[in-house]
């Protein structure tokens, strides 16, 4: 079995290494050669490669993300959105955008969404936190974090109520997802912040082997539950809210990808999942976005549409295949 698993995951590997060449090369309505032209030399490095690149990271941070959720609440449906983790991020970025004049003598551009993203998320988190030291039980606390959810959705219906039609609008965009708006400068912090984040994950692979047993049985060897608990929805935040910031919500990532590795990886190691949900994630990404330009001539489709048409089913019918996990 095991080397079945390194099969699979050469096949992985294989199958990444082609969907980046393809998303550099035909990731966009017009495809390019490296054949010196100063048009197609333009659109490969200042275009495709940042593309390609926060295809990558996003599929990485956002089912990593998933995988640390699912594993400390035993359930394969938790993730950044049902926490309600993506839900603050994009309750701040609504806030920022419809008092867009009233802040845009502090931030201008693409980083006042990016503190507000990233605020929203710790937001949330931050009072996850403070309840999880007080209960005990991840089913409480998982509805907790449902309520959570609710909540910043009404509050962002109400923002999106009372706001003029053009803030409206650039919210609306903003929330169907992007791969393409990140530039070669944000990547030098898009980057860094990443792999930071993906790093302090491999500290808890033990724990995170430990609790997929139970919160009783983790106990038991020696770990400590709650403050483990503690950081990894922590790290888990700052993944989520870094690639919200940068890209805007992208559904169901975080959930289908995690489940996925389970199914097609018989193995109970976080270790082996880790590194699947980064090839996984990140080939999915790159997928959805080769739709999104392939579609319809000439227009990009939003990625959150593409990925939601394609993780909804994908979860229902990975949920009645495997109701074990």
């Amino acid at each position: 079995m095991q080397g079945s698993n390194h099969i699979k995951f050469i096949l992985l590997i294989i199958l990444f290494v082609i969907v980046c060449i393809l998303s550099l090369l035909f990731g966009g309505s017009e495809h390019i050669s490296l054949n010196g032209d100063p048009g197609n030399d333009f659109i490969f490095w200042q275009i495709r490669v940042p593309k390609t690149i926060t295809a990558i990271i996003a599929g990485c941070t956002l089912s990593v993300s998933g995988l640390l959720l699912q594993v400390i609440f035993r359930n394969p449906l938790a993730g950044p959105y049902v926490l309600g983790i993506s839900s603050g991020a994009s309750l701040m970025v609504a806030t920022s955008i419809m008092a867009g004049h009233f802040i845009s003598g502090f931030f201008t551009g693409k980083s006042v969404l990016i503190v507000s993203a990233i605020g929203g998320s710790f937001l949330i988190t931050s009072i996850i936190l403070a309840i999880s030291k007080k209960v005990s039980s991840n089913v409480i606390l998982l509805l907790i974090g449902l309520m959570l959810s609710q909540i910043c959705g009404a509050l962002q219906m109400a923002l999106e109520y009372f706001s003029d039609p053009n803030s409206l609008k650039s919210f609306v965009i903003w929330g169907m997802g992007s791969l393409a708006n990140t530039t070669n400068a944000d990547l030098w912090i898009y980057i860094p912040a990443a792999l930071i984040s993906l790093a302090a994950v491999l500290l808890f692979i033990k724990p995170l082997n430990a609790m997929l047993l139970g919160q009783n049985y983790a106990q038991n060897i020696g770990i400590n539950f709650n403050s483990n608990r503690f950081y990894l929805i922590l790290v888990s935040s700052a993944l989520t809210g870094l690639t919200t910031a940068f890209c805007g919500p992208i559904a169901f990532v975080g959930i289908a990808v995690p489940i996925l590795s389970r199914i097609i990886f018989s193995s109970s190691g976080q270790q082996l999942h880790f590194g699947a949900c980064l090839l996984i994630g990140s080939i999915i990404l790159l997928f959805s976005d080769a739709i999104t330009n392939s579609l319809i001539t000439n227009v990009a489709l939003p990625v959150n549409m593409i990925t939601t048409f394609i993780g909804a089913p994908l979860v229902i019918y990975l949920m009645f295949k495997n109701k074990q996990w």
